[in-house]
């Protein structure tokens, strides 16, 4: 009798602790007052300064600065966490009720065994934009196969099977172990690519070198496909990032990043896990000008499974490089 009161009171104890464990990780998600419901932020797309107008147009909906939790969480308990937000379609696809959102963003994520990482990507992310009030979704791009991480592939693969999902207008290109620590870093596009973690932890929040394109990147649907999205040709890691700086500015643009503190991000500590670096990439990057319209978007061959997740969708892929031919240059 007397054992099995305190296995009673163990059982409790234990409920009680996973109660309290998720509440301390998720309660700053849940502090969405009236006026942060409001339609501030979803106004006509005619901004020519987009520091300056996003900022002011979010202050009053978020909160700043975020404490950022990068401790593991299993998957149960983040779809546990978000069962109760009834709005929140499959993928992930989530907009706002009471006005007409200001960017319909679907964010990608390439992906190859970080299943530890991406509970507390969605965690993180998933509130952040509901408080941008955005309309968005979730594309996890996971590489099978035994060929080298190709990330800009997997993006350009990430690009295609979202245009036929949705009509998207703004495409967020999000490393899973990159996370913000400011919600006022507006997810939304603008007149020039965005380079949003400008900022990282692991580089003492200095910026490597100008241009440093790597992280978070942004840019509308328009822009990306005049440039002809990423190159493919980069396996490994490595150089991806400065090839599609190339591509933007070969293409007319110039890449415009968060002021002040707000491009601040911190990372989920990782290696790259067997994964290669990729000793081409200098030679690739002299030749960026000549490739840039014969390897990317226009080359690209793939057969894709897709499953989806209430949070996203998944599009696994076997890459090789025969998917993406490349002719002389």
């Amino acid at each position: 009798m007397l054992g099995q009161i305190i296995l009673k009171a163990i059982i409790q104890v234990t409920i009680l602790y996973k109660q309290q464990r998720i509440f301390h990780r998720t309660s700053h998600i849940h502090r969405i007052s009236p006026v942060q419901r409001s339609c501030r932020t979803c106004i006509k797309r005619d901004s020519v300064s987009f520091d300056r107008e996003a900022y002011r147009l979010h202050a009053k909906d978020t909160g700043g600065f975020l404490n950022v939790n990068v401790s593991e969480i299993s998957f149960d308990e983040v779809h546990q966490l978000f069962s109760k937000d009834t709005e929140i379609g499959p993928g992930g696809h989530w907009r706002p009720k009471d006005c007409k959102p200001r960017w319909k963003v679907a964010v990608l994520i390439p992906f190859r065994n970080r299943h530890e990482h991406l509970p507390i990507f969605f965690l993180h992310l998933i509130p952040m934009l509901q408080k941008q009030r955005l309309e968005f979704a979730f594309y996890v791009i996971e590489q099978t196969g035994t060929q080298p991480f190709n990330r800009a592939m997997l993006f350009n693969v990430g690009f295609k099977e979202a245009m036929k999902d949705g009509a998207w207008d703004c495409v967020i290109f999000h490393d899973v172990d990159h996370l913000p620590e400011n919600d006022r870093n507006y997810y939304g596009c603008g007149e020039m690519p965005r380079h949003f973690a400008a900022k990282l932890d692991k580089y003492m929040y200095i910026l490597p070198y100008n241009e440093f394109f790597g992280g978070v990147s942004g840019l509308t649907v328009e822009q990306f496909r005049k440039i002809n999205g990423f190159p493919n040709a980069f396996w490994g890691w490595g150089g991806e990032d400065d090839d599609l700086w190339n591509r933007v500015h070969y293409a007319g643009y110039n890449v415009t990043r968060p002021e002040g503190d707000l491009g601040k991000y911190t990372s989920i500590p990782h290696h790259h896990r067997g994964e290669v670096q990729f000793l081409g990439r200098y030679k690739l990057l002299r030749y960026s000008k000549e490739r840039q319209y014969i390897d990317g978007l226009n080359n690209l061959l793939y057969t894709p499974k897709i499953l989806v997740d209430r949070l996203y969708t998944n599009i696994s892929v076997n890459l090789m490089p025969e998917l993406a031919p490349i002719e002389d240059y």
